[in-house]
Order: C-alpha cells, then structure tokens, then sequence
C-alpha cells in the first residue's frame, strides 16, 4: 500500500490511480515526517515536496534521505527557482534521490520504473559538494572484486547466469569464473569458466587476483561464501519454488534480510515485486526476467550490471522520451 503526503499539489495528487494506506495534506517539519514514517511500513510514498517545511534548504531533504527508504519515495517538485536548477536536483541525487518528477505522468511512470542513478546521471554536477558522490558507493575500490552467486530456491540459475554476467561484462572487464563443488560449467565450454573444490577455491581466487572481477557459483560451500566480498542470493519466485523453499526452510527470509536479494528468471511485474517485498519483508535488489542468451546486448542484464556497479557497461535508453515523460525536458 502507498502513502501521499501533499500541500501545495493536493489537488493533483488526489485522483492517482493507486492504493493509498495512508494520506496526510498540508506543511510538516522533517523530523514529523521521519517520526510518522520511519518504521511505517510502505510500498511508495508520493511526497510534495512543498510539504516538506524549508524544503528550500537542502539540509532537510538530506535528513530526510538518511531517515527514509528514498528508493520508495516519489518527489514530486514544484516550479521554484531552486527546484527547477540543475544544481538543486544534482545535491537530490548525491543524497541518493532518484525519483523525482514535476507531473502526474512522471509519477505514475516511476510508480511503475523507478530510477537507479544509471538513468539520472545526465543530471549530476559531479561537482556537488553536498554529502559523498553517488559513485563512490558503488564503484570498488582498486584491486579484483569477487561477486558470488547463490540459489535460495532450488536451481535458480545461478550457473547460468554466472555464464550471461561474464559475457556482458568481459566486453569491458577482465572476466574469471568459478564455480565451487559443481561441474556444470563444462558444457558452456569457456576456458575461463573454472570447476573447482572448496579445497581450491583460496588458491583460485589468489592465482586469478590480477582480474578485473571473479564471479564465483558459491553453491553450498560456506567456504566459497565466506572468500567473496559479495553475494548475490537468487529467488524464482514461482509458487510450487517458493512453496518449496518454505517447507524445507521457514526461516531462510528471515536470514537474507538486508542482503542482495535478486528475482531470477522473474515474470513479476512491478506491482507484484512491491507486493512481494512487502509479504516478505524483504528489500528486493533486482527483479531479473527470463534471458535469452543468444541476444549479443541483454538489456535487463546490462542495468543490473550496472546498478552493481560497473559502469563501462552500456544501456541504450530512450532518454529523450524518458525526460519528457517526467516532465524534466528542460533541464
């Protein structure tokens, strides 16, 4: 269910085809909002940003953003001086807000696409002084990053996707692979895709360090899961899987709490994955639909890339139309 927190656009905002749980009108201090919001459990707010009290001053959009969930927040801007200048919206997304818009359109469009920085970067003065750049969370430090791959439902394609990930990302990275304790890899027939023991997995990842990026098929070895600096824990989520998961492991939600968390070979739409987070109580990563391996750029795969963090991988979007859309045109 969703939230609406409107003054100046409460007009607008009331006939949003969308289910509200909750609806507040008129102008409120941050730290009110953070009190109300804080630990409400939400799908999306669509918030006016003329109802946030010196909304001018970015200092509170920026309490804000530490206190709430902005990935679930929808902005909607007025047509000020400082809400329509580059700079204003480059200091939002520095903060980590994404979802802005200055129209019904906009709204409903991110209702159902929500940004990664990916599709405001265009946007961003990297200049910015206020709070960390956006990169900077993303982007690794120097050296190989190592990136595991786990099934939580049975046979969610974890080795598979290992296959796709590399291919996409080897146009731009030096690419290794391992998988640990299986031998599934041989009938992709990659030399640089690696059978291995949880015996060798150490000495692998020391010998392939000089990589750009190691992706590694954890499997169920505790060892390989504990030598990756992330893992990327995959969900299909069908029922009879997910059914399945549950009878041979009712707490196993409750343990990727806070962890990445992926739908993989995924035909939910938007509105299922936030009806899907809200059951689970779990914050989904990625909703990944069913690939075709024979395609030689897999869009959906690409901005997952991407929103890991590698960022030499390319999307073709259609900006302009996008721009339009959220009524951002101009800037």
């Amino acid at each position: 269910m969703n939230v609406i927190v409107a003054n100046k656009y409460e007009t607008m905002l009331q006939d949003l085809n969308i289910d509200v749980i909750k609806r507040l009108n008129g102008e409120f201090e941050v730290d009110d909002l953070i009190a109300q919001f804080e630990n409400f459990f939400f799908q999306r707010m669509i918030l006016d940003i003329t109802a946030i009290k010196d909304y001018k001053d970015i200092k509170n959009l920026q309490k804000l953003s530490i206190s709430l969930d902005m990935d679930k927040v929808i902005l909607l801007l007025d047509d000020s001086p400082e809400g329509t200048s580059s700079e204003y919206l480059s200091k939002l997304i520095s903060m980590g807000i994404y979802n802005f818009t200055r129209n019904v359109e906009g709204i409903m469009y991110l209702y159902e696409h929500p940004n990664n920085y990916r599709d405001v970067a265009h946007i961003h003065q990297l200049d910015t002084n206020t709070g960390p750049n956006i990169l900077e969370r993303y982007v690794p430090t120097q050296g190989v990053r190592i990136i595991g791959v786990k099934n939580v439902t049975k046979q969610s394609g974890a080795t598979t996707l290992i296959y796709m990930m590399k291919k996409q990302l080897e146009k731009n990275y030096d690419v290794k692979a391992i998988e640990v304790d299986k031998r599934d890899f041989m009938y992709f027939r990659d030399k640089d895709l690696i059978s291995s023991s949880s015996n060798e997995v150490g000495g692998l990842l020391a010998k392939y360090s000089s990589s750009d990026i190691i992706l590694v098929d954890v499997n169920e070895s505790a060892v390989a899961e504990s030598l990756v600096h992330t893992v990327i824990y995959l969900i299909e989520p069908s029922i009879i899987k997910l059914n399945r998961m549950m009878m041979l492991g009712p707490k196993v939600l409750k343990n990727l709490e806070g962890k990445k968390v992926i739908l993989n070979q995924s035909l939910l739409s938007s509105k299922d994955v936030l009806d899907f987070e809200y059951e689970s109580r779990l914050k989904i990563f990625y909703n990944m639909p069913p690939l075709d391996e024979r395609e030689k750029e897999i869009m959906a795969l690409n901005r997952f890339l991407v929103r890991l963090g590698f960022d030499r991988q390319q999307i073709g979007e259609e900006e302009e139309k996008k721009r339009s859309i959220l009524g951002l045109f101009n800037l």
